[in-house]
């Protein structure tokens, strides 16, 4: 079996050889071109090496490991590989240990509903959101409104439908309505969270960190949603400094599934309440007394028995990653999304116009990742149902995805549905997904995501270029099979 070191280094070539990420290809994802897949879903999740999972199970066969929640052989040995890990998830993000703690979480979502139900939501702290959320951040608003804390979101505005600046420094200084929330801290207390993502899993936009400090500058704590960003870009927490980061580990590099991470600062956890206790999180508790004591450290917020075999998956996937190199990584990705989003606009109809239509930034040289959303346009202009795309993909092999990625706000704006029309919407029963469609008077509620990661290679470009050309060229939407609306 490879070591993760052999494996980074690409066969030993060097940083310029042409060909590094074929042969890295070739030897870990080899499954790809053996089964005839072409896979465009990487922001969805990324693809296991075959070295990671093997040595896994050498690891899993080759050892003896028990519940971490004692004190035996089996139980130590755990212990420390939990420890390793979390040391690896530090270094990895350049967090000093002093200042971030890492709890394990089974996804990015687990750690977002830890911070969500136990954030410390008062009418006079609440919660600035980017409409440009994944659904599991729209979530937190809940968790606001039941403690009667204001909630409200920044917009997305412009043909790349980057975050308005303007309006989120006016939320944060409270002009906005509703949140009745003032300038700096008090008696050390938050202003209120701010939650938006490092990189918009619906557009490949990637929003300034440079935020996060603004924000603390208006003393308010900041949740960094970056699942969608770590898998081909490095964070460096110690330039930047978010209040809570959350993660998903298989989007990084494909296994294990099922565990994420909160990368906290270690003063704003002290902040949280918890509204319950469990197995694993406290010292001490009393039955009949009904009193508890938490435990201090990153075990209070780890319900129950953590995943003590596949967390130790979790160091051995960053030293594979980091043994590639993120630099390496990022510029393969960047220059792979270069390609398709170049490939995009020559898709023409005999006419001329356009096959595609290209939502977030047009080109690479934007503040973007490897994520393209857009939608096929017939050869009268029309959007193509996204079922349909979805169905003649699969049958040539290839995986991507649609819908409106349970991101719903850059959805709106990518679509411009008004306000008023969708809270039209809030208030009927209507009997069917089509119903609502036709009120919003929806040409498409979703689009078509390609999303590009290690494992790519531009022979998955061309491979869906010449789909899309071959499938749709100078067709028009409802003939042969083609709808003209589409559900999310």
């Amino acid at each position: 079996m490879e070591t993760a070191g052999t494996t980074g280094d690409i066969g030993g070539r060097g940083a310029d050889a042409p060909d590094g990420f074929a042969e890295l290809r070739a030897r870990e994802f080899g499954y790809l071109d053996e089964g005839g897949h072409t896979y465009l879903d990487h922001t969805g999740a990324g693809l296991a090496p075959r070295s990671l999972v093997m040595g896994s199970a050498e690891r899993i066969t080759g050892g003896l490991f028990g519940n971490p929640h004692s004190e035996s052989p089996a139980s130590r040995a755990s212990g420390l590989l939990l420890a390793e890990a979390r040391q690896a998830v530090l270094r990895h993000f350049n967090a000093d240990p002093a200042e971030y703690a890492v709890i394990f979480t089974p996804n990015a979502t687990g750690a977002l509903r830890l911070v969500g139900e136990a954030y410390p939501f008062t009418r006079g702290a609440g919660l600035v959101m980017s409409l440009d959320n994944h659904n599991s951040v729209n979530g937190l608003r809940e968790y606001a409104r039941a403690r009667g804390a204001g909630t409200a979101y920044v917009p997305v505005s412009g043909p790349g439908l980057q975050m308005d600046e303007r309006r989120l420094r006016a939320a944060l200084s409270a002009r906005g309505r509703g949140l009745g929330l003032g300038r700096g801290r008090a008696g050390g207390r938050s202003r209120g969270l701010l939650a938006y993502p490092a990189q918009s899993n619906f557009t490949g936009v990637q929003h300034p960190l440079e935020w996060i400090a603004g924000a603390q500058a208006y003393g308010y704590d900041v949740l960094l949603d970056a699942a969608a960003f770590v898998p081909a870009n490095a964070l460096d927490l110690s330039r930047y400094h978010p209040d809570f980061t959350v993660v998903s580990w298989y989007k990084v590099f494909g296994h294990p599934t099922g565990i994420g991470s909160l990368i906290a600062r270690r003063a704003a956890l002290a902040r949280l309440r918890r509204p319950w206790f469990s197995g694993g999180t406290i010292y001490a508790v009393s039955a009949q007394a009904q009193w508890h004591v938490l435990a201090d450290d990153e075990a209070a917020f780890e319900d129950g028995t953590v995943n003590f075999l596949s967390i130790p998956d979790v160091a051995a996937g960053l030293a594979w990653i980091n043994g590639i190199g993120m630099d390496r990584v990022h510029a393969h990705v960047t220059a792979l999304t270069g390609q398709l989003l170049k490939g995009l606009r020559t898709l023409r109809h005999s006419d001329g116009t356009p096959m595609v239509r290209v939502y977030g930034p047009r080109n690479a040289d934007a503040a973007r990742g490897a994520t393209v959303a857009l939608n096929v346009l017939g050869a009268d202009g029309r959007i193509v149902d996204e079922r349909v795309v979805t169905r003649d993909s699969a049958a040539r092999g290839i995986s991507l995805r649609t819908g409106c990625f349970c991101n719903p706000g850059a959805g709106e704006a990518a679509f411009a549905l008004p306000l008023h029309r969708l809270r039209s919407a809030a208030r009927k029963q209507l009997g069917s997904l089509e119903d609502y469609l036709e009120l919003l008077r929806l040409p498409s509620a979703g689009a078509v995501r390609i999303s590009l990661g290690v494992s790519s290679q531009p022979k998955d470009i061309d491979t869906f270029l010449k789909f899309v050309t071959q499938t749709y060229r100078d067709r028009v939407p409802g003939a042969a099979g083609l709808a003209a609306r589409v559900g999310c």
